[in-house]
């Protein structure tokens, strides 16, 4: 059995967090982003490492941004954590929500 890069270690651990915020399974994911459930598996191990045209895949299918995968950056600030929400959404579906977004901060503030 091959040796754990710490690496490996750190971003998997951070992939198992987002995936799990996201509310997806390994199974979903590894359908979202074409590759097979043993490597999300493996990859949220440490078992492996992850090519960057499927972090760039894994993090567009998550909404979160390379940083919290590669640094374990976390969303501090309250507009980030809706950018994340809002990457998730169609244009259509975005658009909707930003008519009700300025819908409410008007009626909030008038």
């Amino acid at each position: 059995m091959r040796e754990k890069k710490e690496i490996n270690i750190q971003i998997g651990e951070q992939v198992r967090i987002a995936r799990e915020y996201a509310q997806l399974t390994q199974e979903m994911l590894a359908e979202r982003i074409d590759v097979s459930p043993q490597y999300i598996s493996d990859l949220e191990r440490g078992v492996v490492g992850i090519a960057l045209p499927t972090l760039k895949k894994l993090c567009t299918s998550l909404g979160v941004a390379s940083d919290q995968i590669l640094f374990g950056k976390l969303a501090e600030e309250r507009g980030s954590v809706l950018s994340n929400l809002c990457n998730r959404l169609t244009e259509e579906q975005f658009s909707i929500l930003l008519e009700i977004i300025n819908c409410y901060v008007k009626a909030v503030n008038p």
